[in-house]
């Protein structure tokens, strides 16, 4: 039931040791592999609601806008708060409106909340529009709505290179 404990026995003696061959020298082991953990995602960018930015807004991350926006805005996602003002192209994986935007909407994502107001055309795969969200402009679906737009079709091309 009980077993003797080692801790307490004394140091075994010289004659009493092994007597074989010297241990080989030992090298440092080599560091082992630690797999890093998967990075956290980082943070949205704030813009503050007293924060007035004049110029386009690129990142592969997140915003959230308080403040005012005079120019183009992409994002991963982008969320426009209620006191914010966007007046320029606002193109997102997923964009949550819930202040004023006057401009068109690129997004494969679009949520207008009941305090949301566009002024533009909607271009997303999927969208939701609550009661009270104020919209005017028109709405259409494309597969791809983040990169619809940013090529001509050939024809168009064609038709504005002879004009």
């Amino acid at each position: 039931m009980f077993s003797k404990s080692k801790i307490n026995d004394p140091a075994p003696k010289a004659d009493e040791t092994k007597t074989s061959a010297p241990e080989a020298p030992r090298t440092p082991a080599a560091p082992e592999f630690k797999p890093s953990a998967p990075k956290a995602k980082p943070p949205a960018s704030v813009l503050s609601s007293d924060l007035h930015v004049v110029g386009n807004l690129k990142t592969t991350g997140d915003i959230q806008v308080e403040g005012t926006v005079e120019g183009d805005i992409r994002a991963h996602l982008l969320t426009i708060g209620e006191s914010a003002t966007i007046k320029g192209e606002v193109t997102a994986d997923d964009v949550v409106i819930n202040g004023r935007i006057i401009g068109r909407v690129r997004g494969l994502k679009v949520r207008l909340t009941a305090t949301a107001r566009v002024e533009g055309d909607i271009i997303h795969k999927t969208i939701a529009i609550e009661s009270g969200a104020h919209f005017e402009g028109s709405v259409q679906r494309q597969d791809d709505p983040l990169t619809g737009g940013a090529k001509k079709a050939p024809a168009a091309a064609a038709k504005d290179a002879a004009k």
